[in-house]
């Protein structure tokens, strides 16, 4: 499976996705990835209605696996651990945007960017996301220049 948008982003369906992105990568269909969110009937009820008229499915990693994904999808992870079940599974990004992750109550996070917080066990994934030869990048909005991401992993010592 290539050509989908992969994009982490533990906020998932909204606006800078559904507005700036989707128009900008002329996206059709937004597929949101992660066992726990699929598994939650609410959040598979309301976040299609937050994709403001695209269709869009909430999905378990494997079954994002099985489903036909071009260059007209953009699968959103929740967790860079998502995106390496994926590339495990067949998936081959030509490149993956670390989006908005926002720190979570509780976890201890180091702030990569002023929108992106990473735990000591997310910098484990993206960097065997990385040896695995999937490029990263971390870009907020569309108008943003992408900066690579592995660096700005090793400038906060992660």
């Amino acid at each position: 499976m290539t050509g989908a948008h992969v994009r982490i982003d533990n906020r998932l369906i909204h606006g800078q996705v559904t507005l700036a992105w989707t128009r900008r990568l002329g996206v059709r269909r937004l597929v949101v990835c992660n066992d726990d969110v699929a598994a939650d009937e609410l959040q598979c009820m309301l976040l299609p209605q937050a994709a403001r008229g695209l269709p869009a499915d909430v999905l378990s990693v494997e079954a994002t696996l099985a489903t036909e994904a071009g260059a007209d999808v953009m699968i959103i992870a929740k967790h860079p651990g998502d995106v390496f079940r994926l590339v495990e599974g067949g998936l081959r990004p030509e490149v993956v945007n670390v989006g908005n992750v926002a720190p979570r109550p509780g976890d201890s996070y180091t702030m990569v960017t002023r929108s992106v917080a990473v735990t000591a066990d997310e910098a484990d994934a993206y960097r065997k996301l990385a040896a695995a030869g999937v490029p990263l990048v971390t870009q907020l909005l569309p108008q943003d220049k992408p900066a690579e991401f592995v660096p700005l992993l090793d400038r906060k010592g992660l």
